[in-house]
């Protein structure tokens, strides 16, 4: 597993703004895709391409182009939602497919709810969207679920990320074709398992509380 931490001043400046209590629902979310936007620039380097030739005003020239099968984005539900506008903006040309993961209170391990995805994710590349890597049970669970579906390299995008949750990606996917790519790594999880200094409940803080 490789983890890049995007490091750039225009980051930091957006981020600081979400972290604040006093941002409101409408600008966070406008926040959150200018960052997710930044984040993918950087997450989609290693997008596969292909040489093709083409014709200029002025004259013939090689440009590149996206492979198919095209990349996949996947935003987990509900608060990764909020990061896919952000990845359409620049990416428009993918895929969508939408996982919905949970705890299961009784067994606390994270669990499908949901999903819409194609059938089968052989020889493609792709990118899992989730604004905050606190424990790691989720984006774990949803990383293995789309490499037993055929998935051969998976790009996370994520906000922000704690040490305790990039240590368990780094244990789950060792010998993966997997990387992390974070506006922030935090400084760790309280007790409550939310991420300090971190944003809150980025879902509620994206859509409102809901009971």
């Amino acid at each position: 597993m490789r983890l890049h931490v995007a490091d750039h001043p225009l980051i930091t400046h957006k981020l600081s703004v979400l972290r604040d209590e006093k941002t409101s629902s409408q600008q966070f979310r406008s926040l959150v895709e200018e960052l997710v936007t930044l984040l993918s620039y950087e997450a989609t380097r290693d997008v596969r391409t292909e040489s093709y030739e083409l014709q200029t005003p002025v004259a013939k020239t090689t440009g590149l182009r996206m492979t198919d099968p095209v990349p996949l984005v996947v935003p987990i539900i509900r608060a990764g939602l909020g990061m896919l506008d952000g990845f359409l903006k620049l990416v428009p040309n993918v895929e969508v497919g939408f996982l919905g993961m949970r705890r299961n209170e009784e067994t606390l391990q994270p669990e499908t709810y949901a999903k819409r995805l194609p059938e089968n994710l052989a020889n493609r590349q792709c990118f899992a969207l989730d604004p905050m890597l606190a424990t790691g049970g989720s984006l774990v669970a949803a990383i293995d679920f789309l490499f037993d579906a055929g998935a051969v390299d998976v790009t996370a995008i994520c906000i922000v990320a704690s040490p305790e949750g990039i240590e368990r990606m780094r244990e789950a996917f060792a010998d993966k074709n997997v990387t992390v790519v974070v506006g922030a790594l935090d400084e760790g999880l309280n007790e409550e398992g939310f991420i300090v200094p971190g944003l809150g409940d980025a879902g509620d803080r994206l859509y409102g509380v809901a009971e």
